[in-house]
């Protein structure tokens, strides 16, 4: 199922796409991109050329791997590309359940009765994902974390009809790609975005309320806990529409306690989605990075 002949393909070209193709192309994996935005495929392939080539000059790929894995990666705009032997679909485009239950459902359509159909998704049902294919049996949530390449882990979800052998492929899957996996049992945001979206909620919150300052708070989380990114900063590169709508869901699921924060509404609204549009918190150069001192205060909000 994982050898090296097996063709994978990733649905959707944004953040957590290209991180995803950009595994298993680096891992030696033959991987179709699909997007039907001819503009944002050609910013994944330069995305995911930009990391191994970012990888050789620190010394932790050769020239020669980045070039052979670069050669693995090939881009298109229909599913209708797909190669039918394909063992690995993983579907990254919104969170919206009509739009994934379409991806899913054309995919089986697509690839053999033994692949692998696998949903990125954050929050919603991978029961309900699969209530539009004839063998719900295959399909699993996987959910990766980004930035892809340097996060480790991946959440497999048991949709309700999720079968074991459908489990242990996708954990060879993970082991392939170098990456630890853990089972979690269908519940809204499952673990990780669960906490996440409290803890990036409440930030919000704090920084609405003039507590500190963007800066100070997500320097608060990453000195004083240890974490890799603050919430603000991880927010702005999931991007805050997706945030939102994944709050949207925990509060009608889970009840009060994940109510949006009124500013998260308020960016939403303003377009200040995060990194991909150039501002979200922080606002950002053509090149992604941050502008020093850019962050919201609780004084201009």
């Amino acid at each position: 199922m994982t050898d090296r002949n097996s063709n994978v393909v990733v649905v959707g070209s944004g953040l957590m796409g290209t991180g995803i193709a950009h595994a298993f192309v680096s891992s030696g994996y033959a991987t179709l991109l699909v997007d039907t935005n001819d503009k944002a495929l050609e910013q994944a392939r330069q995305g995911i050329e930009d990391i191994l080539d970012a990888g050789v000059k620190l010394g932790k790929v050769s020239a020669a791997d980045a070039a052979t894995a670069k050669s693995f990666l090939k881009v298109s705009t229909t599913l209708d590309d797909a190669p039918v032997d394909a063992s690995l679909l993983i579907e990254t485009v919104s969170e919206n359940l009509v739009v994934k239950q379409s991806v899913v459902k054309q995919a089986a359509q697509r690839l053999g009765d033994t692949a692998i159909l696998a949903t990125n998704t954050s929050a919603l049902s991978v029961t309900e994902i699969a209530s539009v294919v004839d063998k719900p049996q295959r399909v699993i949530g996987m959910h990766f974390f980004n930035p892809v390449h340097k996060m480790k882990l991946v959440e497999l979800v048991l949709g309700i009809a999720t079968d074991e052998q459908t489990v242990a492929d996708t954990r060879a899957w993970c082991d392939a790609i170098n990456k630890t996996s853990i089972l979690v049992n269908e519940s809204p945001g499952l673990t990780t975005s669960r906490m996440s979206a409290m803890l990036g909620n409440e930030a919000m919150w704090m920084l609405q309320e003039g507590t500190a300052c963007a800066e100070d708070i997500d320097t608060a989380l990453r000195m004083g806990f240890n974490h890799p990114m603050g919430p603000l900063e991880l927010g702005d590169l999931t991007g805050w529409d997706t945030r939102l709508a994944v709050l949207k869901y925990l509060h009608a699921t889970l009840g009060d306690k994940f109510r949006p924060c009124p500013l998260i509404i308020k960016m939403v609204a303003a377009g200040r989605l995060g990194r991909k549009v150039g501002h979200g918190v922080y606002s950002y150069d053509e090149n992604g990075k941050v502008l020093p001192g850019s962050g919201l205060k609780g004084s201009n909000l």
